[in-house]
């Protein structure tokens, strides 16, 4: 059986007895081209992308990315244009996995086979549908697989045991776990030796499983919670490209310079 890419990044940061990185932006933000400027640039150092398409009411999300959401939406983005710019980034990053992140109600407008059919043919990796939980996500996710298209289910710290064992037996190459009870970009509220305990209680599971941590994931909190297979950077990058927007300054060369230093700090 042939390996996906997303389980090949894993793969590879085992070797380097080190969690993989995987960062978070919005398609559009600021626009179509710098999304695209700043996503080829970060994938070297990133492990895996995660690509958010933006949506007006993003219930999961907080400040942080509720901003770029709306950047780009004020940009005029709609999902073919995320379509176009994941067709240019795997172009030039054929070997990067990548992973488009969002909410089920623009893949049922977009129409959800049409949507998967596109995906395949863009190059599209993995997909992460917030508000499609398992079992909802069953029927779903088997479309993915026939794809070769990995869907990431989610785990929180008030999924209990029982429903745990039956996500993760129905999971693909990638778990993604939300550390706290929080909307992305929330101040980190339980200890990283908490999250860790946790985490740890998951993967006992299974531990051939790849689980990956998210939310409240900063340059501060990283390094503490390096054990993980694999960490997500979403919000403090979206509040770079933020800041870096407000003081004119490039927010490819300064969110460039944030994932190098995240990457370090992990490596």
């Amino acid at each position: 059986m042939i390996k996906s890419s997303i389980n090949l990044a894993f793969n590879k940061c085992k070797k380097e007895k080190r969690p993989a990185l995987v960062t978070y932006t919005v398609a559009g933000d600021n626009n179509k081209k710098k999304s695209l400027e700043i996503l080829n640039s970060i994938s070297k150092y990133a492990d895996i992308c995660e690509l958010g398409f933006p949506h007006n009411t993003p219930i999961g999300d907080g400040g942080q990315i509720q901003t770029s959401s709306y950047r780009a939406i004020n940009n005029g983005i709609k999902m073919n244009d995320v379509f176009q710019i994941v067709k240019s980034f795997k172009r030039k990053n054929i070997f990067k996995p990548l992973i488009l992140m969002g909410y089920y109600n623009m893949i049922y407008q977009y129409n959800e086979n049409k949507f998967l059919n596109k995906c395949k043919q863009v190059g599209v990796n993995g997909l992460i549908v917030v508000d499609l939980p398992w079992p909802d996500n069953k029927i779903f996710a088997k479309k993915c697989k026939k794809k070769a298209i990995t869907f990431i289910q989610l785990l929180s710290p008030t999924t209990s045991k029982k429903r745990m064992k039956n996500i993760i037996k129905d999971s693909h190459d990638m778990i993604y776990y939300i550390s706290m009870l929080s909307t992305t970009g929330g101040k980190l509220k339980v200890s990283s030796k908490k999250i860790l305990k946790k985490y740890d209680s998951i993967k006992k599971i299974n531990k051939l499983k790849n689980i990956v941590i998210g939310f409240g994931i900063t340059k501060k909190t990283i390094r503490s919670l390096k054990s993980a297979d694999g960490l997500v950077v979403g919000s403090a990058i979206c509040n770079e490209i933020s800041k870096s927007l407000k003081n004119r300054q490039n927010p490819v060369t300064n969110v460039t310079k944030m994932v190098s230093l995240l990457k370090n700090k992990i490596s």
